[in-house]
């Protein structure tokens, strides 16, 4: 049966109020304290502790000795960050193949530093698998004033039955699901920077040619100079798309979501009309002439075909906005 608009308001307030009932037991029994040694408050403090990565997890790990939720963010930024900087150093030793490894710990690490920090500012006590053990022994044995609990099944005062719901469990694994996905879009758009603007080369024609009884793989590069052209674009895509994302996990709005990937949508099609535009491709390197115009055909289509689905979806994800915020949705509570 369909549920009336007066219906469905009551059981978000309901289902708000339960949520927010929820966080206010967590606190209660995670005896997060509100005191810190810095005076700061301890999201903004463990917020802090990320910044500027293993140092600033160092300082305030000395500094910090009355909050362990603090201590704990501070204790596991230098595990994480230091581990990083020590295997980034390492593998940036290692000739050919390292700085691309040291490349790749680089990106993982930029975006472990975004959610640990978005993580603490909204006063999550959010626990790696590894880093995060270390952290606590790191914390157990120094010890602080206050003390913090292992997280425990969330019950009311007052019915002692879980007051965990559908519908939060839903807000908050779609919540996670977005932060996945922003930071994989993130790494995507560093890997394509690097890619492009360094290693466009290797996307070639490969075949084996024997010189004086010597037999060598010949590369033969499928991009033209006419790819400078194109890269100021893409770049520029790319850079939107990285910053859009990482505003997205620090500001997890339902409106600004749709905004943003609506403009970076709009770049991606302009990116792809330009590289229909320029062609920056060679496929004659090719030794046989029907498959050269063959791949060309192919390219050419399959261009044509993702700009007109990015196309589609600029419109159908511009539509989908202006109806739910004409029918006043404008969170993602709102929009369950």
């Amino acid at each position: 049966m369909e549920l009336s608009p007066e219906e469905k308001n009551r059981i978000y307030e309901e289902e708000k109020a339960r949520i927010e009932a929820r966080e206010r037991i967590k606190r209660e029994r995670q005896k997060i304290s509100d005191t810190t040694s810095t005076g700061l408050l301890p999201n903004v403090a463990g917020a802090l502790c990320y910044v500027g990565g293993w140092i600033s997890g160092i300082i305030f790990f000395i500094l910090e000795e009355k909050n362990s939720w603090v201590r704990f963010h501070a204790a596991q930024s230098m595990v994480v960050f230091g581990t990083i900087t020590f295997l980034g150093a390492i593998f940036g030793l290692i000739p050919v193949v390292g700085s691309a490894f040291s490349s790749i710990i680089f990106i993982l690490g930029f975006i472990l530093w975004i959610i640990l920090m978005s993580k603490a500012y909204s006063g999550e006590r959010y626990k790696l698998a590894w880093a995060g053990d270390i952290a606590e022994k790191m914390v157990d044995s120094i010890g602080a004033t206050d003390e913090y609990q292992k997280k425990e099944p969330i019950t009311d005062a007052d019915s002692e039955k879980p007051i965990i719901t559908k519908v939060e469990k839903h807000i908050l694994s779609k919540r996670e699901a977005r932060i996945t996905a922003s930071a994989f879009a993130i790494a995507c758009g560093f890997v394509l920077l690097i890619f492009f603007n360094f290693f466009n080369q290797y996307v070639a024609y490969y075949h084996l040619e024997t010189v004086g009884g010597i037999t060598t793989w010949i590369r033969q590069p499928l991009f033209t100079e006419d790819i400078n052209l194109w890269l100021p674009i893409l770049n520029t895509t790319l850079v939107i798309t990285i910053v859009s994302h990482v505003v997205l996990i620090i500001l997890d709005r339902y409106i600004l979501r749709e905004v943003l990937q609506i403009v970076i949508d709009a770049f991606g099609l302009a990116t792809i009309a330009t590289l229909l535009s320029v062609f920056p491709f060679d496929f004659s390197v090719m030794p046989n002439t029907i498959i050269a115009d063959s791949v060309h055909f192919g390219v050419t289509i399959a261009l044509i075909f993702i700009s007109l689905g990015i196309g589609i979806g600029i419109l159908v994800r511009s539509i989908k906005l202006i109806v739910n915020m004409a029918r006043g949705i404008t969170d993602y509570q709102e929009n369950i």
